[in-house]
Parts: C-alpha cells; sequence; structure tokens
C-alpha cells in the first residue's frame, strides 16, 4: 500500500470513527443532571434503543482505534525516539479500547437491567435496587475515567508524533494532543466527581477539536501525492 492509501484509509477510519460516535451519543437517553440518579435512571428505564446507541459508541471507539493503528505504519517513524512514541501511543489506543468495551457492558448491558429492575420494582424493595443500579453507576465512573487518561495519552502521543514527522500539516499533530489533553481532563473529572457539570467544557472542546483534526487529515490525505511502498 503506497503512502498516500495508507494515509487515507487510516483518516477515514478516524473520522468515521468521530461520526460514529456522535451519532450514537446525540441518541443517548439524558437526564438534566446526569449526577441526579433517580432522574438518569428513570431515563434510562424508559429508553427502548439504549443497549443499541452502548454498541454504537463502541463502534465509534473501535473505528477510531482502528485508525491509529493503521495511521502508525503510515507515520513511516525510523527506529528510535518517535517510534517508540508511536508504539506506546498504539498500547494506549488498544488498553483504551479493551476498557471501553468493559465501559459499554457496564453501562449498556449492566446499568440499563439495574435502572428497569428498579423502575418495575414494588415500593418495599425499590430502595435495594436503587443502590444496586448506583453502584454499577460508579463502576462506569472508574471504567469512563480511566478509559479517557488512555485514550487521552494514546492522542497526545500519536499527536506528538505527526506533528514530529511532518507528513501533513503539524498544526493537526498539535490539534490531536489538545483534545488528548481534553480526555485527561476528563478523566480526572469523572473520577472525581462523576458526570458533573465541570465536565461539560472540556467534553465540548475535545469533540470540536477532534472533528477538526479528523477532518482535516483526511484533506490532507485526499490531497496527498501518491510514492511507492
Amino acid at each position: 500500500m503506497d503512502k498516500r492509501r495508507r494515509w487515507r484509509l487510516a483518516a477515514e477510519l478516524l473520522l468515521a470513527g468521530v461520526v460514529v460516535s456522535l451519532l450514537a451519543g446525540l441518541l443517548h437517553a439524558e437526564a438534566g443532571d446526569p449526577n441526579d440518579h433517580t432522574a438518569s435512571f428513570a431515563a434510562y428505564a424508559a429508553s427502548g434503543i439504549w443497549t443499541a446507541v452502548h454498541l454504537g459508541q463502541f463502534l465509534g471507539m473501535a473505528l477510531l482505534t482502528a485508525g491509529l493503528f493503521v495511521l502508525l505504519p503510515a507515520l513511516i517513524v525510523r527506529p528510535g525516539l518517535l517510534a517508540v512514541t508511536a508504539r506506546f501511543g498504539a498500547l494506549a489506543a488498544a488498553t483504551a479500547l479493551a476498557l471501553y468495551g468493559a465501559l459499554q457492558a457496564v453501562d449498556g448491558v449492566a446499568l440499563k437491567q439495574a435502572a428497569d429492575a428498579w423502575a418495575a420494582a414494588a415500593e418495599p424493595e425499590k430502595s435495594m435496587r436503587f443502590a444496586t443500579a448506583e453502584g454499577i453507576r460508579w463502576l462506569e465512573w472508574g471504567l469512563r475515567s480511566y478509559q479517557s487518561f488512555l485514550l487521552g495519552t494514546a492522542l497526545i502521543l500519536f499527536g506528538i508524533v505527526v506533528a514530529a514527522t511532518r507528513h501533513v500539516s503539524r498544526l493537526i499533530g498539535y490539534l490531536m494532543g489538545l483534545s488528548g489533553v481534553a480526555y485527561l481532563a476528563q478523566g480526572w473529572i469523572i473520577g472525581a466527581s462523576g458526570f458533573a457539570a465541570a465536565n461539560t467544557w472540556p467534553t465540548l472542546f475535545g469533540i470540536v477539536v477532534t472533528v477538526v483534526w479528523s477532518v482535516w487529515l483526511l484533506v490532507s490525505a485526499l490531497r496527498m501525492s501518491s510514492s511507492a511502498p
């Protein structure tokens, strides 16, 4: 596969992952305050597409991770510090995907079943069912926190290599790094406070920056001149 085809495939997978994740996120049932567990569990129990939405979110993350792995050989990094940086980025991305799979199993399956059981329970056992659902919610916080840390690390490391190798504009690498920093901030906030209001701005910033660099990367790949393998 020549250089242009490598970059194009990587960029297509990355952008596809971003788009699928965003579309699935738009269908995600929400309460006014995600940390209001009573309102949140009621919204989750009422959602008929909850499991499908979380499967879509996992698909989006899988596509994004696949894009990073295709990008690894496309960077054509010679042995040295940058090559090690790229490989650690790939390792962080793979671990983040594994954690994301566990996260979606907890959130997309276990929490949905617990919320359904709480909503259908008679009053004497409702508090017990709520406590079970809340315990699963806290487990979700932990998984989401560490997954965000690892995904952020992967994006920062890949951003460093993209900027240093200069196959495309260095600004794309810088933006990848900034989106990684946004994920690190999300990981810290979720780990400390759950889905608190303080997480809103890092999340929005990360989404905007990720959309910008993924679109820019695809445009750059499409305009890249073809070269020999």
